[in-house]
């Protein structure tokens, strides 16, 4: 196991349970200029407490859930992510400083259970803004008790985990909630059509204990956490929401 600290210049990222009075952002968003295909804001749902969440790619070598993940955390306060061996072979090593939070630890573990234990021990750490870790496939070690074990952990420190699992099933798991993320097309760029407009993913929360299951096609405006919901190429209408029946 290999431990690496890292990170760059601070910015001002805020938890995405904070933002919905945000009133910073920028005229292209909110104005006229608003990007084509982008409607409201979406607040994404959220546990009352800090716990444990999977989350799942749409693809293995598909890297967009980040996008998805890091605007949710306090860059201010130190983040931990841990990787196992087979994860970085299959999916890569992330790059701290490209990632926007200064005090990044990353850990680099030989195999899951390594990885699962370095994520229990550094949610033992209340001072940490989260613990992100990415597992590959279907490991022995990642069953019910280990997934049980590590939402315990985030409850009683306050400190949020999300499990990454790459190439895996959605097998039984103690996650609270649970997604899968896809990337999707971004959006047009409202000054250069030939240029990449902002990102956009489809996500699909298909299960948990806080809030209603359900599936949005959203994009993030590049200022802090702030998500909004976006249409199908061709829909006209935006913000529609597919409900599952319980």
């Amino acid at each position: 196991m290999s431990l690496i600290a890292g990170g760059t210049v601070p910015v001002d990222i805020r938890p995405a349970q904070f933002a919905l009075a945000d009133s910073t952002i920028p005229r292209m968003v909110e104005g006229r200029e608003r990007p084509s295909g982008m409607g409201e804001r979406w607040c994404i749902p959220a546990s009352p407490v800090p716990t444990l969440s999977e989350l799942f790619a749409g693809h293995s070598r598909d890297a967009g859930w980040a996008g998805f993940l890091l605007p949710q955390v306090d860059a201010k306060r130190p983040l931990l992510w841990v990787q196992e061996r087979m994860a970085i072979l299959e999916s890569g090593r992330i790059y701290p400083p490209g990632l926007g939070c200064p005090g990044l630890i990353h850990v680099e573990a030989r195999d899951a259970r390594a990885a699962l234990w370095a994520m229990e021990e550094g949610l033992r750490c209340s001072a940490l803004s989260a613990v992100i870790g990415e597992i590959w496939g279907d490991p022995a070690s990642l069953d019910f008790t280990a997934t049980r074990r590590l939402a315990v952990a985030a409850e009683r420190s306050g400190v949020a985990c999300w499990l990454v699992r790459l190439g895996g099933s959605a097998n039984l798991s103690g996650a609270r909630m649970r997604w899968r993320i896809a990337s999707r097309p971004s959006l047009l760029h409202p000054f250069d059509p030939r240029a990449s407009g902002l990102p956009a993913w489809d996500a699909d929360l298909f299960r948990s204990r806080a809030s209603p299951p359900g599936r949005w096609r959203i994009a993030h405006d590049g200022t802090a956490d702030a998500f909004h919901l976006v249409a199908q190429p061709g829909d006209r209408a935006l913000g529609e929401v597919e409900r599952r029946s319980a």
